[in-house]
């Protein structure tokens, strides 16, 4: 008896969820409805392209075995992307086999609502943001882009700093704000590295102008990392008609590099120009005072009780960087946790010293590789191999991750000791965890655990 999308979908789920972390499971999986069940093609709904491209990238796989399980050896999946959660399935549709080697597209539907998903992070608001003299003028800039998105003189905004100094977070915030404010208004986050993946399918399908004419309807856009357009003709050239079409309509620009406009190298002129009309405002490392604010609001967030000399001590020795000052609180917590012991300076000390003061040649890639291949439960071997297992896939990139941001080695140095790659699929890699840090608690935690670990 041939069963319903519903039971199929329903025995999919059963397995999923014994295999995958249940914040996983109930991130990516519980928002997704099916839809139908035509011949061997499963139709499931998601609610953005987000969900599509996550579930292509990590998932695929898995679901692919439970559907060749579940329906016949032949069975393939269709995405319908609803973006309007008020809106009928399929205002885009999405046909592709579960190999992956299928494209999306973006096919309008006139008839219902162009709202979108904004892909913004829950946590990444004003009220999560702590100001200090470091990053006053982009948040004095940011909140008045929220009130009245367009219209300010900051259009483009354009926030520049060193990684780790709350970049992403600002512009989501702003993102966020807007939404909370003006909840009629259109608003994408986007990285760069999206940006481009997506022109480029829309060039493969021949659909280029639904790629634009999508971006097009946006009312806030934010695009992330802006300089990995950096000598990328095709996607810079797209991208400057985009930018002109929603600065004419008094659109909102908002864009985060890791460089001021004027030291881009491998933009075009024109794009360069654009960027500098309206705000670059830079974030710079926080003063012993916003240190200590970042902190005590990480305490109270998360529900840790640290004593006042610790985090003073943490505060006066992490300095540059916003994500190792919290990152040492966390790894602070997880030591005190594992060894059952009291936080006090001393274990500060010991983690301070190992995760921010360490010298880079202190560790090797060797070890790096030896002790995420033990947290994982692989052997090293495993990395030199041609699988693509999810877990040996990604201890490769988080073991290339750690080794760039542990080491001195360069990117293909790197590749050759853990897994004998080339040097773009290390950079490749260490992109794809960074951006994945950002909404994925479960690899955040064990990025987390493993630093204990290399710390020990």
């Amino acid at each position: 008896m041939k069963l319903s999308h519903q039971t199929v979908w329903g025995k999919c789920l059963e397995v999923l969820r014994g295999k995958l972390a249940a914040t996983d499971f109930k991130t990516w999986f519980e928002p997704i409805v099916p839809l139908k069940l035509t011949g061997e093609v499963l139709t499931i709904q998601v609610p953005s392209f987000y969900y599509y491209e996550i579930i292509e990238e990590r998932y695929i796989e898995l679901v692919s075995r439970c559907l060749k399980e579940f329906i016949s050896p032949n069975a393939n999946l269709e995405y319908s992307v609803v973006m309007d959660k008020n809106a009928k399935p399929k205002p885009y549709s999405i046909d592709l086999a579960t190999s992956r080697k299928g494209s999306f597209s973006y096919k309008q539907d006139k008839n219902i609502s162009k709202t979108i998903n904004p892909q913004l992070h829950p946590d990444y608001t004003f009220d999560n943001f702590i100001e200090g003299e470091c990053n006053k003028l982009a948040i004095s800039a940011g909140l008045s882009i929220s009130q009245k998105p367009g219209t300010t003189a900051f259009n483009p905004l354009f926030i520049f700093g060193k990684s780790g100094l709350g970049k992403t977070h600002l512009s989501q915030a702003i993102g966020a704000e807007t939404k909370r404010v003006n909840p009629h208004k259109n608003v994408l986050y986007v990285t760069a590295n999206t940006f481009e993946t997506q022109f480029t399918e829309s060039h493969k399908s021949n659909t280029r102008n639904d790629f634009l004419n999508y971006y097009q309807m946006i009312d806030v856009l934010i695009i992330d990392d802006i300089q990995e357009f950096a000598a990328k003709r095709g996607t810079q050239n797209v991208f400057f008609h985009i930018f002109n079409h929603l600065h004419q309509t008094k659109k909102q620009l908002v864009f985060t590099c890791d460089q001021a406009p004027a030291d881009l190298q491998g933009m075009e002129e024109r794009l360069l120009s654009r960027f500098k009309w309206g705000l670059p405002t830079e974030l710079t490392i926080p003063d012993y005072k916003t240190r200590i604010k970042i902190l005590e609001h990480k305490m109270k967030k998360d529900g840790i009780i640290v004593p006042i000399e610790v985090i003073e001590y943490i505060a006066t020795n992490v300095k540059n960087n916003i994500r190792e000052l919290e990152s040492v609180l966390v790894s602070l917590l997880a030591l005190s946790t594992l060894n059952k012991t009291d936080i006090n300076i001393k274990s500060a000390e010991k983690i301070i010293d190992k995760l921010v003061k360490r010298s880079k040649t202190e560790v090797s890639p060797d070890q790096i590789k030896d002790t995420v291949c033990k947290y994982y439960g692989i052997e090293p071997g495993d990395l030199y191999t041609k699988s693509r297992k999810r877990e040996i896939v990604q201890a490769r990139q988080i073991a290339m991750y750690f080794s760039k941001n542990y080491t001195n080695y360069s990117l293909s140095a790197i590749g050759e000791i853990v897994g004998k790659k080339e040097h773009g699929t290390v950079l490749h890699a260490c992109k794809q965890i960074t951006n994945l840090l950002e909404t994925n608690k479960s690899l955040k935690k064990q990025i987390q655990e493993i630093e204990t670990q290399l710390m020990c």
